[in-house]
């Protein structure tokens, strides 16, 4: 099982993305663990986490977030704004399995 994190500045706006990822996955038949967290939760919950992917409105925040990742063990970027705009899940749910084969 695949397990997403994202986070974004309170952790809410992210959640329409989560669903529609989570809709995404299950029509292709994938198992995937995928959840929101506030900018103030993403350190945590990264030990649970395949992949942490970041809302574009906390670009500024990669190079911190960066370090815990690395300790955590798993890959981070920034969410496509494009796909964040519109709530993309496809794009945003492949984004992060190409992170997690790299």
């Amino acid at each position: 099982m695949k397990k997403i994190l994202l986070a974004c500045s309170s952790g809410m706006s992210t959640s329409l993305l989560v669903s529609k990822m989570r809709q995404y996955a299950e029509s292709i038949g994938d198992e995937a663990e995928i959840w929101a967290v506030g900018q103030d939760q993403a350190q945590d919950e990264m030990a649970n986490a395949d992949v942490l992917l970041i809302g574009p409105q906390m670009r500024f925040m990669k190079k911190k977030l960066e370090k815990y990742a690395e300790e955590a063990g798993i890959p981070i970027d920034v969410i496509d704004p494009v796909a964040y705009g519109r709530v993309d899940g496809e794009a945003v749910y492949k984004k992060a399995l190409e992170l997690i084969g790299k």
